[in-house]
């Protein structure tokens, strides 16, 4: 916790102003066009991921066989070497449509519960990537990368929590505390992600594919994290609304 304590105090003692974020000196003009086709790319994921979920609601394809479909498209990708662009491009936007449909039962429910918290649970994730990645650009380089350990520590945690109320049985409470760790643990990713893609750019690897992977998964990890939350609290909201009307 000390460590994502002193990244907000770090970013609240910069001086945030106009000519700060106008302040990319630190980045070469050829990372600079790098980071520009990897968050292109990542556009292009999350349109092609929007699709997927289409499709679910369309046809209700998402489930084990689209996760492992995804798992499958994005092993592929990792195995074949980066001047293979097109092909390496072809399997992100289908892994993306996997993941997509994979995330679709979520989608639908907020649809049928409230399309409002799906809009609002995007948008959030939107803006603290944006955020996030922003402020990892803008800081010293290299200034975060050490909380990779932290986070890798963090998702062990996740991994031994998960195991744990698959054996034992696991509450509501016991769950939510997996989904808010989830968060914050990927919410770092972001920060961390950003820095290590600028960083491996300036010792140049330029491979925008999987860059992009990288933080395309970290965007979706963080967006199902928050509309799990989202969709909760509307429950918990619309249950309160029923108990009142009861007693009234």
């Amino acid at each position: 916790m000390d460590a994502f304590a002193s990244f907000f105090d770090s970013q609240s003692r910069s001086s945030w102003n106009y000519d700060t974020l106008k302040n990319f000196r630190q980045i070469s003009p050829i990372v600079q066009a790098h980071l520009k086709r990897v968050y292109l790319t990542l556009c292009c994921a999350l349109v092609a991921s929007a699709f997927g979920a289409y499709l679910h609601i369309i046809w209700n394809i998402g489930g084990y066989l689209t996760t492992f479909a995804c798992f499958g498209a994005i092993i592929w990708l990792q195995s074949i070497p980066p001047y293979q662009e097109q092909k390496r491009f072809s399997l992100l936007m289908a892994s993306a449509v996997f993941e997509g449909a994979s995330v679709g039962p979520l989608i639908d429910l907020a649809i049928q519960i409230d399309p409002s918290v799906l809009v609002a649970a995007f948008v959030g994730t939107a803006l603290a990537f944006a955020c996030f990645s922003g402020a990892a650009m803008l800081a010293r380089r290299r200034e975060y990368l050490y909380l990779g350990g932290l986070l890798s520590s963090g998702v062990s945690m996740l991994l031994w929590l998960h195991f744990a109320s698959t054996i034992f049985g696991g509450s509501t409470a016991f769950f939510m505390i997996e989904i808010y760790l989830g968060l914050l643990v990927f919410v770092g990713y972001m920060v961390v992600d950003t820095q290590d893609i600028i960083e491996k750019a300036h010792l140049g690897d330029l491979d925008y594919v999987k860059h992009a992977l990288t933080l395309f998964t970290d965007f979706v990890a963080v967006f199902v994290r928050i509309l799990i939350i989202m969709l909760k609290n509307s429950a918990e909201k619309d249950e309160r609304k029923k108990k009142k009307k009861r007693n009234d």
